[in-house]
């Protein structure tokens, strides 16, 4: 596998295809077929997310389609059908092995064309540059989107962290119907669940989209002020991940209520 992080994206990118790609077929962001001909894709292939939710079974897979594995000229109809938070965590689990730092971070990305106006939700990574003493956001997913900047050095600001993104529509300043999650639903209800994606990432618990805490699946809608401040709580620590990582890990590791999940197999509890 490269080393460079640019040309490792890309080769991962190329393995994938997203839902929504294959849904458009060979319009839009793919009318130049640069994710592959959708037309040569199985007509009964769904989206796998559910089929492959570690990056364990996702690099089994692939190489089970192509004995090759990660490979430029992987044919359409060999790719796995993955969203961006399969994407990132296969991203994550590479660069790890490689001995670089890495984590997944869950939130919203506005600055995808044929959004509405939108901040869609969407998982990236950050990766540790040594010799520049920062974390690097990259969009292994989007990256041959073409945004106006550079996929592999985001702009930090360019990417609505869940933290922020709560705050400012607790205080007012953004309204929530600008967030937007695939359900389709927006507002403060589908920041919340970033905000929970977001943390447990950071824990390193990549959590599947069906998942989330317990206690506030059927709550969303009816938060109490004492949900509400909590959650506040973990938005401004999530703000700044390193200068609070203690705070959040004794919130991982002794607060229940953000730990327990629901969704699934998983009990749904009331």
């Amino acid at each position: 596998m490269p080393n460079d992080i640019r040309e490792l994206g890309k080769l991962i990118r190329m393995q994938l295809i997203h839902r929504t790609t294959l849904e458009a077929g060979n319009t839009g962001s793919n009318a130049d077929m640069k994710y592959g001909d959708m037309t040569q894709v199985p007509w009964w292939r769904q989206a796998e997310d559910d089929n492959f939710p570690t990056a364990s079974a996702i690099i089994a897979e692939l190489f089970r389609r192509d004995k090759r594995g990660f490979i430029m000229d992987r044919k359409s109809e060999d790719k796995l059908v993955l969203t961006c938070r399969f994407t990132s965590i296969l991203t994550v689990s590479i660069l790890k092995a490689k001995g670089i730092a890495c984590r997944v971070r869950s939130g919203y990305a506005p600055y995808f064309p044929d959004t509405g106006g939108y901040s869609v939700d969407h998982w990236i990574n950050e990766y540790w540059n040594e010799k520049e003493k920062r974390w690097v956001v990259i969009d292994v997913d989007g990256c041959l989107h073409d945004t106006g900047f550079d996929m592999f050095d985001i702009p930090v600001h360019a990417f609505d962290y869940p933290g922020k993104a709560w705050l400012d529509v607790r205080s007012g300043k953004v309204a929530g119907k600008h967030f937007l999650n695939a359900e389709p639903a927006v507002g403060i209800k589908v920041i919340g669940w970033a905000l929970i994606y977001d943390f447990h990432s950071l824990m390193n618990n990549e959590i599947i989209y069906l998942h989330n805490v317990r206690y506030l699946h059927y709550k969303w809608n009816r938060l109490s002020e004492s949900d509400k401040k909590s959650l506040d709580h973990l938005a401004e620590l999530l703000c700044n991940p390193d200068k609070n990582f203690e705070q959040l890990q004794k919130i991982w590791n002794h607060e229940k209520k953000f730990r327990i999940l629901s969704g699934g197999l998983l009990g749904a509890g009331k």
